[in-house]
C-alpha cells in the first residue's frame, strides 16, 4: 500500500511541476489557441499558430518515439480505443470552438487568466467544470450515452486494435507495424516543421520557438510521467497499474475532465474515496505557474465584467466548453495537443470542429 501510494504521490507533483512550467510558459508567451485563430482570421498573422504547430510536432515526435522504444504504450490511452464516435468528437469540437470563442478563451487560457487576477475567469471555470461533470456523469451524460455516442465507428470489425494513423496505415499498405509508426511520424512532423519554420519572422522569434518546444516537450514528459514513471505492479492486485491517474490508464494535459474533477473533490473533501490526480495537480500548476508570472512581471490586476451581456457571454461559453469538451474527449490541449501527439484519428475529427467552430463564430461576430 506504502508503495502505491509514493508511486501515485510521485506522479501528482511531478503533474504539478509540469504544469507550473506551462502555466508560467504560457503566460511569459502568449500561447492561446483561441488566439492563435484569431489571429489567422482577423490579421492574418500566423505568428502563434505557428508556435501552436511547432508544439504539436515536438509533442507527436517526442511521444511516439517513447512509444517506438516501448516506453510507454500509447495504445492504452484513451485516444487509441478501437471504437471511435465520431459523431460526438465532430460536434464536441464545435461546440467547444463556439464556446471558446464566446468567452474569449480555451480552459487553458481561463486558467491562466486566473492566475492573473480574472475573476471572469473563475465563472467561466466554475459553470466549465459543472457542465463538464453533468456530461460525465449527469444529466447531459445521459443525452450522451444515448444519442450520440452510438453514432461510431468500430475499427475492430476492420482488424484494428486502436484509431491510430500508423496502424491504419499498416492495415492499409502491408507495412509492419514498428516501420509504419515511424513512417506516419516522420511524415507528419517533417510536413509540419517545414511549415513553421518556412517563415522568417518565425524563425528570429525566439520566444515563440523556445516556448513552442518546451510546450511540446511538456506533453512529451507527461506521457512518460503517467505511462512509464506511474506505470508499475501494484503490490495489492499484482496487475501492472497507472498510478495516480482519473482514468486509470496512460494521460497527458489536458484540462476539461480535469477542471470537473478538481471542483468536485473541493465540494466532497471529506470523501476518502477521492484523491488528488494527476488531472487535478495540473490545474493548480497552471494557475500557480500563470500567477507567478503574472507577479514577478507586475502584469497582475483583479479584472471583472464589463456589463450583463458580458457576463452572459462568459456563461454561455464556459456552458458549451465543458459539454463540449467532454464529448470531444479534450480541449485545445487535451485534443490539440495530447491527443494529436498520438495520432489518433478522432483527435484529428475533434481538432477541426474546434477549429470550424471557433472561425465560424468569429465569422458571426464580425457581422
Amino acid at each position: 500500500m506504502d508503495e502505491s501510494v509514493n508511486l501515485a504521490a510521485r506522479v501528482v507533483w511531478g503533474a504539478f511541476g509540469l504544469a507550473l512550467v506551462l502555466g508560467y510558459v504560457a503566460a511569459r508567451t502568449n500561447f492561446c489557441t483561441m488566439g492563435a485563430i484569431s489571429d489567422v482570421v482577423n490579421m492574418g498573422h500566423w505568428g502563434r499558430m505557428r508556435m501552436w504547430l511547432l508544439a504539436i510536432a515536438v509533442a507527436m515526435a517526442g511521444a511516439n518515439l517513447l512509444h517506438y522504444f516501448d516506453l510507454i504504450d500509447l495504445t492504452k490511452s484513451v485516444y487509441q480505443r478501437p471504437v471511435l464516435p465520431w459523431l460526438s468528437m465532430l460536434l464536441g469540437g464545435t461546440l467547444f470552438g463556439i464556446g471558446m470563442t464566446i468567452a474569449g478563451g480555451c480552459a487553458n487560457k481561463n486558467l491562466l487568466r486566473l492566475g492573473g487576477g480574472s475573476v471572469r475567469s473563475l465563472v467561466v471555470l466554475v459553470f466549465l467544470a459543472i457542465s463538464a461533470y453533468m456530461t460525465l456523469k449527469g444529466l447531459f451524460g445521459q443525452w450522451r450515452s444515448s444519442y450520440l455516442d452510438p453514432v461510431a465507428f468500430d475499427l475492430a470489425g476492420l482488424g484494428m486494435q486502436g484509431q491510430g494513423l500508423p496502424e491504419l496505415l499498416a492495415r492499409l499498405t502491408g507495412v509492419p507495424a514498428r516501420p509504419a509508426l515511424l513512417a506516419t511520424t516522420g511524415v507528419v512532423v517533417i510536413a509540419l516543421l517545414i511549415f513553421v519554420f518556412k517563415d522568417k519572422d518565425f524563425r528570429t522569434n525566439g520566444e515563440q520557438l523556445v516556448g513552442g518546444t518546451i510546450l511540446g516537450l511538456l506533453v512529451t514528459a507527461a506521457w512518460y510521467l503517467t505511462g512509464h514513471i506511474g506505470f508499475a505492479e501494484n503490490p495489492d492486485t499484482l496487475e501492472m497499474t497507472y498510478f495516480g491517474t482519473n482514468s486509470r490508464t496512460i494521460e497527458s494535459l489536458t484540462f476539461v475532465a480535469p477542471t470537473a474533477y478538481s471542483l468536485e473533490l473541493l465540494m466532497l473533501w471529506t470523501d476518502k474515496s477521492l484523491r488528488v490526480t494527476f488531472g487535478i495537480a495540473t490545474i493548480g500548476g497552471v494557475v500557480l505557474g500563470s500567477l507567478i508570472h503574472a507577479v514577478t512581471s507586475r502584469q497582475f490586476l483583479w479584472e471583472g465584467f464589463a456589463s450583463l451581456e458580458d457576463l452572459s457571454n462568459h456563461l454561455v461559453g464556459g456552458i458549451l466548453m465543458g459539454f463540449g469538451g467532454v464529448l470531444a474527449m479534450g480541449c485545445t490541449i487535451g485534443q490539440g495537443l495530447s491527443g494529436v501527439s498520438t495520432l489518433a484519428l478522432g483527435s484529428f475529427i475533434s481538432m477541426a470542429g474546434i477549429v470550424a467552430g471557433s472561425v465560424a463564430t468569429m465569422k458571426w461576430q464580425e457581422r
